[in-house]
């Protein structure tokens, strides 16, 4: 609900960095709520999309290219105008498990090492792009290796059918 409170501006209105309000290929840019937006070195920040039937990368295909290039490249471009940050000094990423089923994408400073931006939750914005280029259903049929804490739920499923 907080995703569709903030898309739809029932909340955090005055949070909004920079909206593309399109439909189809638009998204919203807000600080993510773990950076309190006093420094660079940590910068963080989630484009939501605002098309509501995308729930994570397994359900991108190359239809979704046009929205996938405009979340990276005017997000980088109201980050470089807001913050003065290029670029080329940003990490853009999805996470795959998400934390919630709607597509977003961070953006975080290069050298920030946030939550999940490893290599084994992170896909980088770029790759993702290039990756729907050559093959449409790419994230249909490609293994995603994730990891999951002993405590998640999904870990204990995994446990009970014998795959872990």
């Amino acid at each position: 609900q907080w995703v569709y409170n903030i898309l739809e501006k029932k909340a955090e209105a005055d949070r909004i960095v920079y909206e593309n309000p399109d439909p189809s290929n638009g998204f919203v840019l807000v600080p993510d709520l773990k950076w309190n937006q006093n420094q660079l070195d940590d910068l963080y920040l989630v484009a939501v999309v605002h098309r509501r039937e995308i729930k994570s990368l397994r359900d991108l295909t190359a239809e979704h290219l046009p929205l996938l290039r405009n979340v990276l490249q005017e997000g980088k471009e109201a980050i470089v105008k807001r913050f003065g940050v290029p670029g080329s000094q940003l990490r853009v990423y999805l996470h795959y498990q998400p934390s919630y089923y709607h597509l977003h994408v961070h953006f975080t400073a290069l050298g920030y090492d946030a939550p999940g931006s490893s290599v084994e939750r992170g896909h980088l914005l770029a790759d993702v792009i290039d990756n729907l280029d050559m093959d449409s259903a790419f994230y249909q049929k490609r293994a995603l290796t994730f990891p999951l804490r002993a405590d998640e739920p999904l870990f204990k499923k995994f446990q009970e059918a014998g795959k872990v």
